[in-house]
């Protein structure tokens, strides 16, 4: 096979450098699952999830413990897409812009509009997922956060149920949406003061905000206002403790929409807590799932659950709270017809695109290609901030 791809490399790098510096969402801050590379499309790969154990005494004796054992756990994972943004040029094309010296800048274009379509595909898969596999939330729908100069408490609360979770202290992220930055970078100017930040101007000149109370921040253009289901009237059937994720209701008025998934709920015995749907519910009866560590505080027979206003999210999450299997799209064993196939790495994401190059009747096609699937796999190390 000719190396014909050679002779693009700085083109295609010099596209890739422009939207990676774009990448500052979800893409690089999540779990990558590395067994999802022997996975079909449509497949399931399984990542693996390993439960918290219990202390034990020691205590001396001629042979240790017999204990220590686990049983581990899983998340099933499945690489759902497998998607190519196509380039294709004909000779007579080629030879139209090239006169101008327009060929090069306008394929360098080409390539960078392919990578941020493929990455900006899978920011707004993970974010749609991410919504739907927080445990609890805190502030109020409808209202962005941060309005209030000099008050970062959002941030704090959210670092709470983060904290009562047991989420790792470290490695913490911040996605904010739009609505949400705007404010955080228009109404503190403690975060843009070189004596109060301690950052050298990076907020003020550059628009940049690296760390901020331990969150890694980032920003989504993928996080979009989730719509409440319109269900009413929903009742706990029996009694549910403290620690309970499924939750079985029951005289349920249900349109279309019913309880969705990413709704926020509480319940009549615990007002404070707002809990989020992970599993939603359809059927005039029946159960939902609340996201790990489930109730904080337990519901009684016949206790009223309410459905929280529409809201614009930001996902506050530990690396491991969500997962992202991707790899470059299966070629057949010994290749397609592609005259030749490279593969090129984002640092700044880690995303592996495969570009590939296709040589037909006076023309020739290049796609940029990818497979993904994304995944929540550990509900109680992400939390949501109502927008």
């Amino acid at each position: 096979m000719a190396n014909t791809l050679t002779g693009l490399v700085p083109t295609i790098y010099t596209a890739l450098d422009v939207v990676s510096r774009e990448q500052i969402g979800f893409i690089p801050n999540v779990n990558r699952d590395a067994t999802a590379q022997s996975g079909a499309v449509g497949q399931t790969v399984r990542s693996p999830i390993v439960p918290a154990a219990s202390l034990e005494d020691i205590t001396a004796g001629a042979t240790p413990a017999d204990s220590g054992d686990q049983t581990i756990g899983y998340a099933d994972v499945t690489i759902t897409k497998s998607k190519a943004y196509p380039i294709r040029w004909t000779g007579e094309e080629q030879l139209s812009v090239s006169q101008f010296g327009q060929y090069n800048t306008i394929l360098a274009d080409q390539f960078a509009q392919g990578f941020r379509t493929i990455a900006n595909a899978v920011e707004t898969d993970l974010a749609a997922m991410a919504k739907t596999r927080a445990s609890r939330a805190y502030g109020t729908a409808g209202t962005t956060p941060f309005t209030t100069a000099g008050d970062l408490s959002d941030l704090a609360e959210i670092n709470r149920i983060l904290d009562d979770n047991g989420a790792p202290a470290t490695g913490r992220v911040m996605v904010l949406n739009s609505a949400a930055r705007a404010k955080l970078e228009g109404k503190h100017s403690e975060l843009f003061k070189v004596n109060e930040s301690g950052d050298a101007g990076a907020m003020l000149r550059q628009r940049q905000m690296r760390q901020l109370q331990g969150f890694t921040m980032g920003y989504s253009a993928g996080l979009v206002q989730h719509v409440k289901g319109a269900a009413s009237g929903q009742l706990i059937n029996g009694a549910e403790a403290a620690g309970q994720t499924t939750l079985t209701l029951d005289t349920i008025t249900v349109n279309t929409t019913g309880i969705k998934a990413g709704d926020i709920i509480t319940h009549a015995s615990d007002s404070a807590n707002k809990y989020v749907v992970n599993t939603g519910l359809a059927a005039t009866a029946g159960d939902i799932v609340i996201g790990n560590p489930g109730l904080i505080i337990g519901a009684a027979d016949n206790d009223a659950v309410s459905i929280g206003n529409s809201y614009t999210p930001n996902i506050a999450f530990t690396q491991n709270a969500f997962v992202l299997a991707a790899r470059v799209p299966a070629m057949p064993q010994g290749g397609d017809s592609a005259d030749d196939v490279m593969l090129v790495t984002d640092p700044i994401s880690g995303l592996v695109f495969q570009v590939a190059m296709y040589r037909q009747y006076r023309r020739v096609k290049i796609e940029i290609g990818l497979a993904w699937g994304v995944a929540g796999v550990k509900s109680e190390h992400a939390a949501t901030l109502l927008g």
